[in-house]
């Protein structure tokens, strides 16, 4: 079992990057809000370019993360599943029993899975935390 003051990280499949980087595309979906002026007829200067944060059914962010998802390997795909999985509170688990299970759980619906997960870049960072790794670096180099 990894526990947060453990000096050493667990190694991972996926790269700590791309799991950093993808919650600060989570972070961007996360904050979408309803369509609130669905005939608007100004452009994105007129209206404060407030459209960019109202969900739509071709929301260009969501379909980036779905992109960048569908793209792991399966191996990548699981661990991202089980750090979600371990950030939400299964912090007690061992993370060989977690992934495990990942493994087992894990079909083509991976994107989706994730996507549904209101929580999903508070998760996925409480889960590298636990593992002993952190995404300040990557956040600078992103933000």
């Amino acid at each position: 079992m990894k526990y947060r003051n453990d000096p050493d990280p667990v190694p991972l499949e996926i790269a700590v990057e791309k799991v950093c980087f993808l919650i600060i595309k989570a972070r961007e979906f996360d904050v979408k809000e309803e369509d609130t002026d669905p005939d608007t007829g100004s452009n994105p200067t007129d209206d404060g370019e407030i459209t960019v944060l109202e969900d739509t059914a071709d929301d260009p962010v969501e379909e980036e993360l779905r992109s960048l998802i569908d793209d792991l390997s399966i191996e990548e795909q699981i661990d991202l599943v089980a750090i979600c999985w371990l950030g939400r509170d299964d912090a007690n688990a061992a993370w060989a029993d977690i992934r495990a299970q990942a493994a087992e759980a894990h079909n083509r619906h991976t994107a989706s899975y994730l996507l549904g997960d209101p929580l999903l870049a508070d998760h996925l960072a409480e889960g590298l935390a636990a593992l002993g790794h952190s995404c300040e670096d990557v956040e600078r180099r992103y933000l």
